[in-house]
């Protein structure tokens, strides 16, 4: 007896992309600059879940190195944004 995944992985692909429409929505409207930073941090972090995903449904390991990548080039860009906010530059 095995039992399909299918409505699953809609809801969690569902669920991430209203999150990130959320994240998107902060990432415009939000009043500060450290709001607008978290948004995105949070928007890239909504991505890289969901090429995860794509990556358990396809069953390759690709994804798996995309979102690797998509994690590091993330944190390097969140760091290098909050130390331009906290200092006014990033390289000193």
């Amino acid at each position: 007896m095995t039992v399909s995944l299918m409505p699953v992985w809609y809801l969690v692909n569902a669920c991430l992309a209203i999150a990130m429409l959320c994240s998107l929505w902060r990432l415009l409207r939000g009043p500060t600059a450290q709001d607008r930073v978290t948004a995105l941090d949070t928007l890239y972090l909504g991505a890289m879940l969901l090429v995860l995903l794509q990556g358990m449904q396809a069953g390759t390991r690709v994804y798996f190195d995309i979102a690797l990548l998509m994690a590091l080039l993330g944190f390097v860009g969140s760091v290098a944004m909050a130390k331009f906010l906290l200092r006014g530059e990033v390289i000193e």
